[in-house]
């Protein structure tokens, strides 16, 4: 009944570091979940974000290619607003963008309910970024199969 140990499927969908430049973007197979949620973890700002020093998290998704590979990079599209919950998507498959002082950590849910099978998620960079900024992101969902194979 409390069991979420076996029952949700964890994925990182961007290792946690402190970035000054952009990552480079996983492809998350979510063919294997029912459902999806993406959570973003932003701590203290390593600088203060404007309009040209900001980051701006870009959320794509993609279906995979005709022999059930994974899609190649330029097979991406942004997600648009009906591709998601908890938060409004700007031109581009913007999530999320860092372009004022970010005082505090924040933790951000993203539900996914687009009908692709691959996601990737890009912190883009703009600017002068002289120190890091701590950045982590998990996709959690729960399987079509259970338990969560280890």
């Amino acid at each position: 009944m409390r069991d979420l140990y076996n029952n949700l499927a964890v994925v990182e969908a961007i290792a946690p570091a402190a970035y000054a430049a952009d990552n480079t973007p996983v492809a998350i197979d979510l063919r294997n979940l029912a459902a999806a949620m993406l959570t973003l973890q932003v701590g203290v700002g390593g600088i203060t974000f404007s309009g040209t020093n900001k980051i701006e998290f870009v959320l794509t998704h993609a279906d995979p290619k005709a022999d059930g590979s994974a899609p190649d990079a330029e097979d991406y599209v942004a997600v648009e607003q009906g591709d998601v919950q908890g938060v409004t998507v700007a031109s581009g498959g913007i999530i999320m963008a860092l372009t004022a002082a970010h005082a505090a950590a924040t933790l951000t849910r993203v539900g996914y309910i687009g009908h692709k099978s691959f996601l990737k998620l890009l912190a883009d960079f703009s600017g002068t970024h002289g120190a890091g900024t701590p950045i982590a992101a998990t996709v959690q969902g729960r399987p079509y199969s259970l338990p969560v194979a280890a």
